[in-house]
């Protein structure tokens, strides 16, 4: 079995991160203080018995809810009481000496930050003390922790996600061990502690009550969202929701509105909006965009906004006219806002396109799909937030991707070329075919003026060939002079179509019965060919 490094590595640091989580504060006293009158013995019993504890029960979490129909919810609501007992002990000098007489490997909770007890616990107490932490704790991590058991909660169990369980709990116990150690000797060193001690008690149970108010009252202003159940589109829950819902960044830097005058997301507040970052000779964007318009059509009239940010990926698209004319030419009829300069995308911290951002009626980001697919996901979530019953979807969700990847020619992201000549960049230069053209790879022949995002014909008849693997194959291009272009498209050494080329779009080159292997090349009959990508379906 392979066992996901990056995935492990990711999950430590997420724990790791999660000490400046608001979710960590209230266990950090109750750690502190169980810890000051123990032995190192007990301290590390606790970090271990709370990570054991926490990576075990998380792990089977999924079959014991399925087992005993617990609600999760329930448990949630449970721990936040009893945190709020442990904070209310704390606080409390009678309660502390009362709680710490009447359970032994309770009494770390009780310890008072003073010299009056002396009882030492050992590492096996420590490790039912942190066990029974973890348990009061993991439901109240679930806002983060969804992001790195989402294997476990969706997936069956795997040793995969286990891994990735047990490698967050490190990742969390480990600064906790470093507070214990470091913040026993700072304590010890500091007679501020020895004189305050009651003082600095009752501080810390204040800091767990507070926390657990702030939990409380965060979650109660969250959106509910669910796993998929087993049948997930007959059911009118958010499927897949973020874990927490965030105020939905600002739609700004707009160069240009189309089909709107400039909108702002405060403006639409009872509307239930989608965000869509796209740019129009994506084939990925394109592909979309049927969906996207049915949705708009069947849901604009009970609350549905629809914003399409355009997010250039080559120049040509910055280009306000083109944008326009694309958007009239896909039938778009929601807005179009260009995002030029991509401080939209920025707030958003968006990094794909397509990027699909769902916000409630409270301007609340609430569930984001990146790339193709799952449009009966996304269209049960568009009803859902409408407050819309269940309704028989008929959305595709499987994206079945070409096996010839996106290929570049600009230099910038330029991959599998294969002339045998030396790229010359930004200069007129010759090329030659090689022998022979494996799969994946393009080659050039002529003259070509090879830039950072596309390349040039600067001769007649320049060409260029691509050995590929798909259904269709698709080009960008478009012409440098303004004037159009004639170019063959040839496959397989077979002339099958003349294009004449002068807008910057997304150009249909071949269209297979079926997924096959095939040479495709692209003969320019005059200079002025700017050719950017190819994109395969």
């Amino acid at each position: 079995m392979q066992i996901d490094l990056i995935n492990i590595m990711l999950g430590f640091l997420e724990g790791f991160a999660l000490i400046i989580s608001p979710c960590i504060l209230p266990i950090l006293p109750i750690i502190l203080a169980g810890s000051l009158s123990g032995s190192k013995k007990n301290s590390f019993g606790i970090v271990i018995g709370f990570i054991v504890t926490f990576a075990v029960f998380t792990f089977f979490a999924r079959s014991l809810v399925r087992a005993t129909g617990i609600d999760l919810n329930l448990i949630r609501h449970l721990s936040f009481v009893l945190l709020i007992i442990f904070g209310v002990i704390l606080f409390s000098e009678y309660l502390s000496e009362k709680f710490a007489r009447s359970i032994q490997w309770f009494s770390l909770v009780g310890t008072r930050f003073s010299e009056k007890s002396s009882k030492k616990t050992d590492f096996w107490s420590g490790m039912i003390f942190g066990g029974l932490i973890s348990l009061i704790w993991t439901p109240c991590a679930g806002p983060i922790l969804a992001a790195v058991i989402v294997q476990t909660v969706l997936e069956t169990n795997n040793l995969d996600s286990f891994f990735v369980i047990l490698a967050f709990a490190i990742g969390v116990g480990v600064p906790m061990l470093l507070i214990i150690f470091f913040g026993r000797t700072l304590m010890e060193q500091m007679t501020f502690f020895k004189k305050h001690g009651e003082a600095v008690r009752k501080i810390f149970g204040l800091i767990i009550i507070a926390s657990v108010v702030y939990m409380f009252f965060a979650e109660k202003f969250n959106v509910t969202y669910a796993s998929a159940p087993e049948n997930p589109y007959s059911s009118i829950v958010l499927i897949d929701g973020i874990s927490e819902p965030y105020a939905a960044p600002q739609i700004a830097g707009i160069e240009k509105w189309i089909n709107s005058p400039p909108l702002e997301l405060s403006q639409l507040k009872g509307k239930v909006v989608l965000i869509d970052f796209w740019t129009y000779s994506c084939i990925n964007c394109i592909r979309t965009l049927p969906y996207l318009k049915k949705w708009y059509d069947s849901y604009h009239k009970d609350g549905l906004v629809i914003i399409g940010v355009h997010t250039p990926e080559f120049d040509f698209e910055k280009n306000p006219d083109n944008v326009e004319k694309a958007v009239q030419n896909f039938g778009i009829k929601y807005p179009v806002a260009l995002d030029n300069q991509f401080v939209t995308w920025r707030n958003f911290q968006n990094r794909y396109w397509p990027a699909h951002y769902l916000i409630d009626k409270e301007g609340r980001v609430v569930y984001v799909h990146f790339g193709e697919g799952n449009y009966a996901e996304t269209e049960n979530n568009i009803r859902f937030l409408l407050g819309m019953t269940a309704a028989k979807l008929s959305g595709e969700n499987e994206v079945i991707a070409p096996e010839t990847p996106e290929t570049y020619l600009g230099y910038a992201r330029m991959e599998n070329y294969a002339s045998p000549e030396t790229i010359s960049y930004n200069k007129p230069a010759s090329y030659t075919y090689p022998e022979r053209l494996a799969e994946n790879q393009w080659a050039l022949k002529g003259e070509w003026n090879v830039k950072s995002q596309n390349i040039q014909s600067t001769a007649i008849n320049a060409s260029l060939k691509i050995h590929f693997h798909a259904q269709k194959v698709f080009i960008v291009m478009g012409s440098a002079t303004g004037l159009s272009i004639p170019v063959k498209i040839i496959l397989n050494d077979k002339l099958i179509k003349t294009l004449s080329v002068k807008d910057h779009i997304l150009y249909d080159a071949v269209s297979l019965p079926e997924s096959s292997e095939g040479v495709l090349e692209v003969i320019s009959e005059t200079p002025g060919l700017e050719v950017y990508t190819f994109t395969f379906g």
